[in-house]
């Protein structure tokens, strides 16, 4: 029998550095996949590093993939509820940790606070580009224009309304039904991912954060770097048409509305997300 011939092609993939950065109160868990241009993605609040696993499977032979838990999510320090105050420093220490330069930024849901905030106020000349999944991030709602001041209103009656039929189902609703109901392997492993990260009351983060969602959207006038926002437009957990709003207001930012595709737009139709920030990129340089 003749032995299978060895491809140029890597059938594996595996960080090249995974450590901890010591930060005060906390160690922050990071990895590194791959190589070239750096990405560094940022996770939402039901997750954790693990939850980028199908971006670095597809990018890290293009790009220096890094991934890291927030503070207080495991395997970073477990600190009880976590101040995100912290967070938009915490980013900035390990991009200076890495030596990252000429960097983009992939942050979904509260990854879009952490990113928002580094943006507003680090030094940012090093970062090239910045794609922002289903998130404001640190904008305050409200002050978003819409040609309908009552739409984010009427959104939020609904959408209360579908993420509790959906917990009561036993659907994570960051997940959402169409993935439960279409791809219920991959439904059972967001739930995993975010179970092994559940080491504080997320109910306390979501009311912190939500405090420090202060900043009035002219502000995002200030980010003039290339932006890419990703929305699913069954979302029931952030209100897609916000970032129309938003991105009217940046000077270099489109929407890209993906149909059939909930809150984890990233996890649910990775191939489709991926060729869309992989083309972004690419045009970026």
């Amino acid at each position: 029998m003749s032995m299978p011939t060895a491809s140029a092609e890597p059938v594996a993939v595996a960080p090249t550095k995974r450590g901890f950065l010591d930060r005060p109160g906390c160690g922050i868990y990071y990895e590194v996949t791959g190589s070239g241009p750096a990405i560094v993605f940022a996770h939402g609040l039901g997750s954790n590093h693990m939850t980028w696993w199908q971006q670095v499977a597809a990018l890290s032979g293009r790009y220096t993939c890094v991934t890291f838990s927030h503070r207080g999510y495991p395997p970073s320090s477990e600190i009880g509820v976590p101040d995100p105050k912290e967070y938009p420093g915490d980013i900035a220490a390990l991009i200076d940790h890495l030596h990252l330069v000429n960097l983009r930024l992939v942050a979904q849901s509260m990854g879009g606070q952490t990113v928002l905030e580094y943006l507003f106020t680090q030094p940012r000349h090093q970062v090239r580009a910045l794609v922002l999944v289903s998130t404001s991030g640190s904008i305050n709602k409200p002050s978003v224009p819409l040609s309908d001041p009552q739409r984010l209103t009427e959104w939020n009656r609904k959408a209360a309304g579908a993420r509790a039929d959906m917990a009561s189902r036993g659907i994570a609703p960051p997940a959402g039904e169409r993935m439960a109901r279409e791809q219920p392997a991959l439904h059972m492993l967001y739930r995993e991912i975010a179970d092994a990260s559940r080491a504080f009351d997320r109910e306390e983060l979501r009311k912190r954060l939500a405090v420090l969602q202060t900043r009035q959207a002219d502000e995002l006038r200030r980010l003039t770097l290339p932006t890419l926002m990703i929305v699913g437009d069954e979302d029931t957990t952030y209100p897609p048409f916000l970032s129309d709003g938003m991105a009217a207001l940046m000077p270099n930012a489109r929407v890209e509305h993906v149909p059939n595709a909930g809150h984890s737009v990233y996890f649910q139709h990775a191939e489709l997300f991926n060729r869309l920030i992989d083309e972004f990129f690419a045009k970026v340089g």
